[in-house]
C-alpha cells in the first residue's frame, strides 16, 4: 500500500533561472565567427521550433498559490477535463531528517497515519475506499506525501479526512507494534533485491556523514526498536500546516474550494520548531578509491557507479540532466552502444537526482553473461571519456532536449501527475514553478555545456564503484503436501468492520455522482479486417496510443517457449527500409515512444507522442509490424540478454512463485502451462521468428485504439493508408484451451531461495473468463475479499490487525480463453505460516457465510468511483476502449460498466463466494528463503 520513493523520473528545474536568459536567446542574433554562426543560428532556431512544438503554454499556467494565516501553503488548479479532483498534501519531512538510530522513522510515521485518528478511530484506508479514492502514500528523501483522486463531488470530505489526521493521528502502542512488522515485511522485500543491496552500500559510502546516504525506508535493526514517543515526537515536530504543501488538482471552482480549505485547515495551530530537525547537515560526499564489492547469493552482476551532484538550484543541472539523455537513453544513446551493442551488458539506466541538499548521477549496468565487471567498469570510463574529448553534436542535443521536455510533457497528462508535479517543486526547491524554468533552462543547453559538466562532475576520482559479485545458488523444491492440521492453526478471523461503522466515521458527502459524459469512440473496421476506435481528447496536445495483436505467448511450443516474445522485441531492430537506429532516432527526434509487449493472449502496443508527431508514430507502427527484417546480429544479442533476465527472474522470489503456481494449476500441453527456459530460447532461430511473424501478424489479428488531440477523418485516413494495403489471406490462427479441473486438495510447493529475507505467497486455482455470467458479481465479491490491502477483509485481518503482509490482494484475472483466481502476499518469512491459514479461513468464513448487504453496497460504491476515476487518465482510458474491442464488448461497455456494477445484488455476490471460493482445493506456492523448508507452508 505504502512505499518510499528513490528517484525523481524527472530532475527538478532551476530555481534561479530569471526570464532575462530567455530574453537574451530570443533576441540575440549577433553574428559569430566562421562555421559557429551557423552552428548556433541551427541550434536556435531548433530550440525555437521545440519552443512552438512541444511548449504552447506552461505547465503552471492556472495555477493560484494562497497561503493561510497559519503557514499552509495552498496550490490549486483547475483542469475542468473531467468531473474528478485530486487533493495531496505534502510535508517537508523525509529520510533526510534522519540519523542513523532512527533511520526510516519518517517511513514509520507514513504507515501510523492510516490508523485513525481521535475523531475517526478507524483506518481511514476504509475510508478512503468508500469515497472510491485512488489513495496512497510515499516517503521520499526531501518530503512524505498523501494523495488521494475522487470524483469530484468527494472533494470536501478528502479535504477534512487529511485536516484530521494532520493534527489528530492517534499513535497506538499495538498498532506501533503490528505496523513495524508490516514495515519490516516491506524492507525484507527490498532485501530480496540486490540492486538494492548494492545501492544501499553505494549510496553510504557516499554519503557517510549525511542522511541521503541512509536507505530512505530505514534498516530492520532499527524500525524493531522504534517506541511510540519517538514516532510521536516526529507527528509533533513535523506534522503541522506551516511545513506543509496542500495541493488540489481538477474539476473545482477555485474560489469555493479555498473557503473549504480554511474552514478544515484554517484553524489548525502551528507548532514550534515544526520542520527545523535536521540531524545531519550536508558535508561533502565521500569517494572510496577501491570498489565496494558485494558477494551474496544473487543471480547476475551488477555494477553501480554514483558521482556526486549538486543540489536541485544550481544552474547545470538542466545540462546534467541532457548529458543523461546523451549517455543513456534510447539505442543511439552513448553508454547503450558501447556496453549493451557490444555485448558486455544486457541493460544499462542512469538517472540524475537533483534533492535540496545534495544530488548526484547513478549509473547501473546489469552485466551480460559471464562478462567480467572491471572490463564492463573500464569501457564504461571509457566511453564518458571519450565524449569529454571529442565533445558532442548538435543533433545530439537538440534530440535529447527533446525527448526530455516531451517527457515532462508526457507524464504530466492526467491530473494526479500534475499535482505531483507541483507538490515536488514546492517541498524540494520552495517554487512551484520551478518546472517551467526548468523547461525554459533545458532549451538553452548547448553542446560545449555537455562537455563542461562531464569535466565538472563525472571525473573518475570522484566517483564510487560497487560491484555486486553473486554468489552459487540453488532453487530447491518442496512438494504436494496434503494440509489435513492446517484448521489447527490458533486463528480465529476477527469480526469483520461493519460498513455503517466505516459510514459514521465518513465526512459529509453527495453520494449521487456526478454523470460522465456519454462520449464514445468512434468504430471503424477496414476490408483487411483491422479494426481501429478513435476518441478525440483536446484537452492536452498529445496522443495515446494503445494496440493489441493475436499473437502471443499462447502460441509457444515447449521447445521454443519464448518465440512470440522473440518476435514482440524485435519488431524495432530494423524493416526493409530502415534499421534500428534510424527507427529509434526517428522516435527520439520527436520524444515519441512505441513499445511491444507480449503476454499470454495477445501482444500489448503502447506507444505516445505529442499531437504534431502522431503521422511519424503510425508510420513507424506500420512499417514494423509490416515489414520487419530481425537482423541476426541483433536477434543474437537479444538472445543473451534474454538468456540473463531469465537469470534475474530465477533469483526473484515473486517470479519463482508465479511461475510454480501457474505450472501447478495449468498442466502441460495447456497454453498456460509453457514459460521460457534457457534449452528453449536457444533453440530459437532467426527463420522461426520469421515464420511466426508471418503466420501471426497479420491486420485481422490487429485492434488499434487513440485517443488524444487529433482530428477523425484525418487519423482515419493516415492509418488507412498506412495499413489499408496490408493483404490477408487465409483465416487467422486460433487456439482451443482445454478445460482444467479443480485441484483436489491443498497443494503445497515450497521452493527455497537461498540469500532472500521475505517469502512471497501465490494462492489460487484456476477461475471465470471475461464472458462468464458471474463476471460482475465476482468483481464485487473480490472487492470485499481482497480488493484493497487496507479495506478488504484480508487487508484489514491479515495486514491492518496481525501485521503479518506488507501487502495481501486477491483477483479474478479474467481473460479471454481462461481466468485465474489469485492471492498475492508478501511476508516475513517468520509469518507465512500464519498468514496463509488466516486467508484460508477468511475464504472458508466468505464461502459458508457470505457478505452483507451493506459490504456489496460499499464495494459497489467504491468500484464505480474508482472506474470513473480511471477513465479521467489517458492511458487507461485507450487501454480500456482496446480491451472491451478485444473481448468483442459493445463500445458501450466503457460507460455501460459502472450500471453493470449497480445492478449486481447481494444474492449475486452470495452465490459467486459459493461457487468460486474454495479454501479446501487451492494450490499454495511460497517462495523464500531456506527458514520455510523448517516448517511445511500448507
Amino acid at each position: 500500500m505504502y512505499g518510499f520513493s528513490r528517484f525523481y523520473k524527472y530532475p527538478l528545474p532551476l530555481l534561479f533561472l530569471s526570464l532575462w536568459l530567455v530574453a537574451v536567446f530570443l533576441l540575440s542574433n549577433k553574428p559569430a565567427h566562421g562555421q559557429h554562426a551557423a552552428i548556433f543560428n541551427k541550434e536556435k532556431y531548433q530550440s525555437t521550433l521545440l519552443v512552438k512544438r512541444i511548449m504552447p503554454s506552461t505547465l503552471t499556467q492556472n495555477v493560484r498559490k494562497t497561503v493561510l494565516e497559519n503557514g499552509l501553503t495552498v496550490l490549486t488548479k483547475e483542469v475542468h477535463t473531467a468531473p474528478v479532483v485530486t487533493v495531496q498534501v505534502w510535508y517537508k519531512v523525509g529520510s533526510r531528517n534522519e540519523e542513523p538510530g532512527v533511520n526510516g522513522i519518517a517511513h514509520q510515521l507514513e504507515h501510523m497515519m492510516f490508523k485513525g485518528t481521535l475523531n475517526r478511530p478507524i483506518q481511514f484506508g476504509r475510508l478512503f475506499s468508500a469515497l472510491g479514492s485512488d489513495s496512497n502514500a510515499f516517503t521520499s528523501y526531501d518530503q512524505t506525501a498523501y494523495y488521494g483522486t475522487v470524483e469530484r463531488n468527494k472533494l470536501k470530505a478528502l479535504l477534512v479526512l487529511e485536516a484530521d489526521r494532520m493534527q489528530n493521528s492517534q499513535i497506538e502502542p499495538e498498532q506501533l507494534a503490528n505496523e513495524k512488522r508490516v514495515v519490516i515485511s516491506e524492507l525484507q522485500g527490498y532485501e530480496n533485491s540486490p540492486e538494492y543491496r548494492l545501492n544501499r552500500a553505494v549510496m553510504q559510502a557516499v554519503f557517510p556523514n549525511h542522511a541521503y546516504g541512509l536507505p530512505v525506508g530505514g534498516t530492520k535493526a532499527d524500525v524493531e526498536k522504534f517506541e511510540i514517543e519517538q514516532v510521536e515526537k516526529y507527528y509533533r515536530n513535523f506534522y503541522s500546516p506551516d511545513n506543509a504543501v496542500l495541493v488540489i488538482v481538477g474539476d473545482f471552482q477555485t474560489a469555493n474550494t479555498l473557503e473549504i480549505v480554511k474552514e478544515a485547515f484554517g484553524k489548525l495551530p502551528r507548532r514550534q520548531g515544526a520542520g527545523v530537525i535536521s540531524p545531519s547537515s550536508p558535508s561533502s560526499p565521500s569517494s572510496p578509491s577501491s570498489p565496494i564489492i558485494l558477494r551474496e547469493p544473487g543471480a547476475g552482476r551488477l555494477l553501480q557507479v554514483v558521482y556526486p551532484l549538486p543540489d536541485a538550484n544550481q544552474p547545470d543541472v538542466p545540462a546534467l540532466d541532457v548529458m543523461d539523455y546523451i549517455l543513456t537513453e534510447g539505442r543511439n544513446s552513448r553508454l547503450y552502444q558501447a556496453l549493451v551493442e557490444s555485448g558486455l551488458a544486457s541493460e544499462v539506466t542512469a538517472s540524475v537526482t537533483s534533492l535540496r541538499e545534495s544530488g548526484w548521477y547513478e549509473v547501473l549496468v546489469t552485466a551480460g553473461s559471464k562478462q567480467d565487471l572491471k572490463k564492463i567498469d573500464s569501457a564504461l570510463s571509457s566511453a564518458i571519456a571519450n565524449v569529454a574529448e571529442k565533445g558532442v553534436t548538435s543533433e545530439e542535443v537538440e534530440r535529447a532536449k527533446t525527448q526530455l521536455t516531451a517527457d515532462v510533457i508526457l507524464s504530466n497528462r492526467d491530473i494526479t501527475s500534475q499535482a505531483m508535479r507541483l507538490g515536488t517543486d514546492e517541498t524540494t526547491v520552495g517554487d512551484y514553478r520551478y518546472t517551467d524554468r526548468y523547461l525554459a533552462a533545458v532549451r538553452l543547453v548547448k553542446p560545449t555545456d555537455i562537455v563542461t559538466v562531464i569535466n565538472k562532475y563525472l571525473k573518475k576520482e570522484a566517483r564510487t564503484v560497487g560491484f555486486f559479485e553473486p554468489t552459487q545458488k540453488q532453487i530447491t523444491e518442496g512438494g504436494d503436501k496434503p494440509d489435513s492440521a492446517q484448521t489447527t492453526e490458533n486463528f480465529s478471523p476477527g469480526v469483520p468492520v461493519l460498513p455503517s461503522e466505516v459510514m459514521k466515521y465518513l465526512p459529509p458527502v453527495d453520494l449521487a455522482t456526478d454523470a460522465i459524459a456519454q462520449v464514445l469512440p468512434q468504430e471503424f473496421k477496414f476490408t483487411n479486417g483491422l479494426r481501429l476506435l478513435l476518441l478525440p481528447d483536446h484537452s492536452t496536445p498529445t496522443v495515446t496510443l494503445s494496440g493489441h495483436i493475436q499473437a502471443g505467448t499462447e502460441f509457444d511450443s515447449e521447445n521454443k517457449a519464448g518465440l512470440a516474445a522473440f518476435v514482440a522485441d524485435n519488431l524495432l531492430n530494423g524493416t526493409k527500409s530502415k534499421d534500428d537506429l534510424t527507427i529509434a532516432k526517428l522516435l527520439a527526434e520527436r520524444g515519441a515512444s512505441l513499445d511491444f509487449h507480449s503476454y499470454r493472449e495477445g501482444v500489448h502496443i503502447e506507444g505516445d507522442s505529442l499531437a504534431l508527431d502522431l503521422p511519424i508514430l503510425l508510420e513507424i507502427l506500420a512499417d514494423v509490424v509490416k515489414n520487419s527484417t530481425f537482423p541476426a546480429k541483433e536477434l543474437e544479442l537479444h538472445r543473451q540478454q534474454t538468456l540473463t533476465d531469465l537469470q534475474h527472474e530465477l533469483d526473484e522470489p515473486s517470479e519463482v512463485a508465479r511461475k510454480i503456481f501457474v505450472q501447478s494449476i495449468y498442466p502441460k500441453q495447456h497454453p498456460l502451462h509453457t514459460f521460457p527456459t534457457e534449452e528453449s530460447l536457444q533453440q530459437i532461430q532467426r527463420q522461426d521468428v520469421i515464420d511466426f511473424k508471418a503466420k501471426h501478424y497479420r491486420p485481422d489479428t490487429i485492434v488499434l485504439a487513440l485517443v488524444g488531440d487529433f482530428d477523425l477523418d484525418k487519423v482515419r485516413s493516415l492509418i488507412k493508408n498506412e495499413f489499408g494495403n496490408w493483404e490477408v489471406s487465409g483465416q487467422a490462427p486460433t487456439l482451443k484451451y482445454p478445460p482444467v479441473l479443480m485441484p483436489q486438495k491443498i497443494f503445497s510447493v515450497n521452493p527455497v531461495l537461498p540469500g532472500k529475507a521475505q517469502a512471497v505467497t501465490y494462492m489460487g486455482y484456476t477461475g471465470i473468463n471475461r464472458y462468464d455470467p458471474r463476471f460482475h458479481a465476482a468483481l464485487v465479491l473480490n472487492q470485499i475479499l481482497g480488493g484493497d490491502t487496507l479495506s478488504s477483509r484480508l487487508g484489514a485481518e491479515v495486514r491492518d490487525r496481525q501485521g503479518l503482509s506488507y501487502g495481501i490482494y486477491s483477483s479474478f484475472q479474467a481473460g479471454k480463453n481462461a481466468g485465474t483466481f489469485l492471492i498475492e502476499m508478501q511476508t516475513s518469512p517468520e509469518d507465512s505460516r500464519k498468514a496463509i491459514a488466516s486467508t484460508r479461513q477468511i475464504l472458508q468464513q466468505i464461502h459458508q457465510q457470505g457478505v452483507t448487504a451493506l459490504e456489496v453496497e460499499a464495494a459497489k460504491r467504491t468500484l464505480i468511483s474508482n472506474y470513473n476515476v480511471s477513465l479521467a487518465n489517458p492511458e487507461e482510458l485507450t487501454d480500456r476502449i482496446l480491451m472491451n474491442e478485444v473481448y468483442g464488448l459493445d463500445k458501450g461497455e466503457l460507460h455501460s460498466f459502472t450500471d453493470k456494477i449497480h445492478k449486481v445484488s447481494l444474492t449475486q455476490v452470495n452465490q459467486a463466494a459459493r461457487e468460486l471460493l474454495h479454501p479446501d482445493q487451492i494450490v499454495v506456492v511460497t517462495a523464500g528463503p531456506s527458514v520455510l523448508a523448517e516448517k511445511s507452508i500448507r
